[in-house]
C-alpha cells in the first residue's frame, strides 16, 4: 500500500507570522541601552541594528538555501547532521539544551520581571522569584496543553505589535531631541562596535526556530527561504524605526544608562497612564516570546532521547497524558531557574548568542560544503542564496568578527560557552558507545 504523504498545514503567510513572533520578545525592548552603550555614540548605535541585521539576514539567506535543499523537520539539526555528520549536529542539540532555550527562558523571565516593577516596585531578589515563578507558570501550562500553548501564542504575536507601532509612530513624530550624530565619538572602539552588534543579534534571535517546521510547510522548497527573509526584513524595519523613534524622544546618554528604554520613551510622549498601557504590551510580548521559547525548547532533549542521541533517554521521552514531553520541560525548567538565580539579562543573552553563533557560521558555511559534497541534494529549481559566494561570506565573517568581539570584550562567558560545546564530546562518545553495545 503507498504511504500517505504527509499533510501540509502550514502557509507561506502563517510561516511569516512566526518567524516575526518568534523574533519580536525582549530584545527590541531592553537592548537599547547595551547597545548605544557599547556603541559610544548615536550614529553608531543605529548602524549597530543595521548590522546586526544585515548579519542575520546574511545568514538566513544561506541558511535558507540549506532548507530548501533538506525540506525536513528539524531545522538547522538536520542540516548539519546531513552535511557535517552525527556529532557536529548533537553538539548543536547539545548546547540548546544545557545554554541556549533553558538560558534564553531564563533571561525573558528575568527582563519580565524588571518590565514588571513599572507597576510594582521590586527588589532585585523579588524579581527573581517573579522570574522563576513565570518560568514554572510556562511550564507547567506547555505540560498540561499543547494546543493551548499555541493558541496563546497567536494573541500574544498580534499583542506584542501594538506598543512599537505607537513608539515609532509617536516618537518619530512628537520627539523633539534628534539624537542622532556624531557617527563616532572618542568613546567609540572597534571591540565596543561588536558588543552593540552582539545585542542586538539577541533581538534578531529566534528565526532559525522557523526551519523546525519544515516538514510541515506547504511547499517548503520555496516558501521557507520566503518566510525567512520577507519575516526578517519586516523585524529589521520595525528594530531600525522604533530606535530611531527612541533616541528622537530621550539623549542617547539617557538611553545607554536606562534598563527599560523604550518604557522610560512611552512616559515622555504618552505620559504615566499611557506607559503604563505600553508596557503591559510590552509585558505581553515578552511573556509571548518566553512561551515559544518554552515550548520549542523541551523538544530537542526529547528528540535526541527518541533518536538515542542523549544519556538517560527514558527520562527525556516520558510524555505527560497530554501528549507533551514532561520531563524535558521540567528539566529545562530546572536549568532556566539556576540560570535566573546565577545571571543577568545582559550576561545570559551574550552567552545564548555566543555558543549559537558557533554553529550558525557552521551552517552558513554548509552552503559550500553543500554545492561541493552534496550535489546530490540540489534539485532543479530550487532557491539558491542570491550574490553567492558573497552574501555567505557576509554571514560567515559577520559571525566571526562578533565570536572573536565577544572573546575579546565578554571572555569568561565566550569561554563558559566554548566549554559548554566541548563538554559535549565526550558526552557523544559515551553516547555513541551505550548505542553500539
Amino acid at each position: 500500500m503507498e504511504k500517505k504523504q504527509e499533510t501540509k498545514l502550514i502557509t507561506l503567510m502563517q510561516a511569516v507570522a512566526l518567524v516575526i513572533g518568534v523574533v519580536i520578545g525582549s530584545g527590541v525592548f531592553f537592548k537599547p541601552a547595551k547597545v548605544f552603550a557599547a556603541a559610544g555614540a548615536p550614529g553608531l548605535g543605529i548602524l549597530a541594528w543595521i548590522m546586526g541585521g544585515v548579519i542575520t539576514i546574511a545568514a538566513a539567506l544561506s541558511i535558507a538555501e540549506l532548507a530548501s535543499a533538506i525540506p525536513k523537520t528539524g531545522g538547522m539539526f538536520t542540516y548539519l547532521r546531513e552535511l557535517y555528520g552525527e556529532s557536529v549536529a548533537f553538539l548543536l542539540g547539545w548546547v540548546q539544551t544545557l545554554v541556549y532555550y533553558p538560558g534564553t527562558l531564563a533571561a525573558l523571565c528575568i527582563v519580565f520581571a524588571t518590565q514588571a516593577t513599572v507597576f510594582v516596585p521590586m527588589g532585585d531578589m523579588t524579581q527573581k522569584f517573579l522570574a522563576i515563578a513565570v518560568a514554572i507558570f510556562l511550564t507547567g501550562v506547555n505540560i498540561i496543553s499543547t494546543t493551548l500553548t499555541a493558541k496563546l501564542n497567536v494573541v500574544f504575536t498580534i499583542a506584542k505589535l501594538i506598543p512599537i507601532f505607537a513608539i515609532v509612530i509617536f516618537g518619530l513624530i512628537s520627539g523633539t531631541v534628534h539624537d542622532y550624530s556624531p557617527m563616532v565619538s572618542e568613546a567609540s572602539t572597534a571591540a565596543g562596535f561588536g558588543a552593540a552588534i552582539l545585542g542586538t543579534l539577541w533581538a534578531y534571535e529566534g528565526w532559525v526556530n522557523v526551519c523546525n517546521i519544515g516538514g510541515e510547510l506547504e511547499n517548503p522548497t520555496k516558501n521557507l527561504p520566503k518566510a525567512i527573509v520577507i519575516g526578517l526584513a519586516v523585524v529589521m524595519t520595525a528594530y531600525v524605526a522604533i530606535n530611531v523613534a527612541i533616541i528622537n524622544v530621550m539623549p542617547m546618554a539617557a538611553v545607554a544608562a536606562s534598563p527599560k528604554a523604550a518604557s522610560d520613551a512611552a512616559v515622555i510622549l504618552f505620559g504615566p497612564a499611557g506607559a503604563a498601557f505600553i508596557s503591559a504590551g510590552i509585558m505581553v510580548s515578552i511573556f509571548g516570546a518566553s512561551n515559544g521559547f518554552a515550548m520549542t525548547g523541551a523538544r530537542v532533549p526529547f528528540a535526541m532521547a527518541k533518536d538515542d542521541l542523549l544519556p538517560f533517554k527514558t527520562f527525556f521521552i516520558k510524555e505527560a497524558s497530554s501528549g507533551t514531553p514532561i520531563n524535558a520541560l521540567i528539566f529545562q525548567c530546572i536549568l532556566s531557574i539556576l540560570y535566573i538565580f546565577s545571571g543577568s539579562f545582559d550576561i545570559l543573552t551574550n552567552l545564548v548568542v555566543f555558543t549559537l553563533w558557533i554553529f550558525f557560521v557552521l551552517a552558513v558555511f554548509g552552503v559550500f560544503v553543500l554545492r561541493s559534497k552534496h550535489k546530490d541534494l540540489i534539485k532543479e529549481g530550487q532557491y539558491k542564496v542570491p550574490l553567492f559566494p558573497v552574501v555567505p561570506i557576509i554571514g560567515i565573517v559577520g559571525g566571526a568578527y562578533i565570536l572573536i568581539s565577544t572573546l575579546m570584550t565578554d571572555t569568561m562567558n565566550a569561554l563558559i560557552g566554548v566549554g559548554v560545546a566541548l563538554v559535549g564530546i565526550p558526552v557523544y562518545m559515551f553516547v555513541k558507545k551505550q548505542r553500539n553495545k
